[in-house]
C-alpha cells in the first residue's frame, strides 16, 4: 500500500517545481546582449517568476484534462491528482489563482518603459498552454511544435521585458532545441508503453523509427543554426579588431547535444529532460558554456 503524502507536499509537487528550470530561458535576452546589470536583472527575474507561475497553472489544467489516462499510465498515475491525494476542485482553484496572479504580475512588469509587449507575450503563453491541453496535444507533429513554441515564447518574453530587439537567431535556436527535447520525450513515452495501447492518442501516430529520424534531423539543424548564429552575432572588439568570438562556444553546444543524445538512448532520461542536470559531465559543460558566454558578452561592453 502506498502512503499518501501530506496535503501541502502533494500541492507543491502538483506544481512540478522541477520543471521551472525551463523558465531560465527568459534570461536569454540578457545573456546574449551582455546587459548584465541590476536594472535589467530584476525585470528578468520578475519575468522568470511570472512564467514559473504560468507554467505551473498550465500543468495543473493539463493534469485535470488527462486525469483518466494518467491513472492508467505506469508513471503518471503516481502524480498527486491521479493518485487521489488532491481533488479536482482544489487543483482548478489553484490554477485560476496562479494564472490571475501571474498575469497581474506580467501587467505590472509591462508598465515600465519599452516593455509593453511582455504582458501580451505572457497572455499568449497562457492561451497557447490552454490550447495545447485541449486541442494541440492530440495532433501529430503539431503537438511537439506547440511545445517548442512555448519555449520560444519564454525566450521572447526575456527580450521584451528588458527590452531588447528580438534576434531571429534566438527564436530559431530555441525552437529547434526545444523541438529536439520534445521529440526525445515522445520517443521515451512511446517506448515506455511498449505493446500496450498508448494512453495518449497522438502516440499512436508516431513510431520509434519516425521519431529517430526526426530527432536526427532536428539535432543537426540545432547545431548548425547555433553555429551560424555565433558567426553573425555582434562582434567583440579585441586588439586585432572585431571578431565573432562567440564561435568559441560551438564545441560546448555540440558536446551538450551529443551528451543529451547519449543520456536519452543509453540512460533513458528522455521522459524527464531535467534529469540532464544530474549528469556531472553535462553540468560541467553547461557551466563552462555559460562562463564563456558571460566573458564574451561582457567584453562587448568594454
Amino acid at each position: 500500500m502506498t502512503l499518501k503524502r501530506p496535503k501541502f507536499t502533494a500541492l507543491l509537487l502538483s506544481l512540478r517545481p522541477q520543471q521551472w528550470v525551463k523558465n531560465i530561458l527568459v534570461f536569454a535576452g540578457i545573456a546574449f546582449t551582455g546587459r548584465w546589470n541590476w536594472a535589467d536583472g530584476r525585470y528578468a527575474l520578475g519575468a522568470f517568476l511570472v512564467f514559473c507561475a504560468l507554467s505551473s497553472a498550465g500543468y495543473l489544467v493539463n493534469d485535470v484534462r488527462d486525469l483518466e489516462s494518467d491513472r492508467q499510465h505506469p508513471q503518471k498515475r503516481h502524480r498527486p491528482l491521479p493518485a487521489g491525494e488532491i481533488s479536482v476542485p482544489v487543483v482548478l482553484v489553484l490554477a485560476a489563482l496562479l494564472t490571475a496572479g501571474s498575469l497581474g504580475g506580467a501587467w505590472v512588469l509591462s508598465r515600465h518603459e519599452g516593455a509593453l509587449f511582455f504582458g501580451l507575450t505572457a497572455g499568449t503563453y497562457a492561451a497557447v498552454t490552454l490550447g495545447y491541453s485541449f486541442y494541440f496535444k492530440s495532433k501529430v507533429i503539431v503537438d511537439v511544435l506547440t511545445i517548442a513554441g512555448l519555449f520560444v515564447l519564454r525566450a521572447v518574453a526575456g527580450c521584451v521585458v528588458i527590452p531588447v530587439a528580438i534576434s531571429p537567431w534566438i527564436v530559431i535556436c530555441t525552437l529547434l532545441g526545444a523541438l529536439f527535447l520534445a521529440l526525445c520525450k515522445r520517443r521515451h513515452e512511446l517506448l515506455l508503453l511498449g505493446e500496450n495501447t498508448p494512453t495518449r492518442t497522438v502516440l499512436r501516430e508516431y513510431s520509434p523509427q519516425l521519431l529517430d529520424q526526426m530527432i536526427a534531423i532536428v539535432c543537426a539543424c540545432t547545431i548548425m543554426s547555433y553555429s551560424l548564429y555565433t558567426f553573425t552575432a555582434e562582434a567583440v572588439r579585441q586588439h586585432a579588431g572585431e571578431q565573432p568570438w562567440l564561435m568559441l562556444t560551438i564545441p560546448f553546444v555540440i558536446f551538450g547535444v551529443f551528451r543529451y543524445l547519449y543520456l536519452v538512448y543509453r540512460r533513458d532520461i528522455g521522459g524527464n529532460p531535467e534529469l540532464m542536470f544530474t549528469d556531472k559531465q553535462m553540468i560541467l559543460n553547461i557551466l563552462l558554456w555559460m562562463l564563456l558566454v558571460l566573458i564574451i558578452t561582457r567584453s562587448r561592453q568594454l
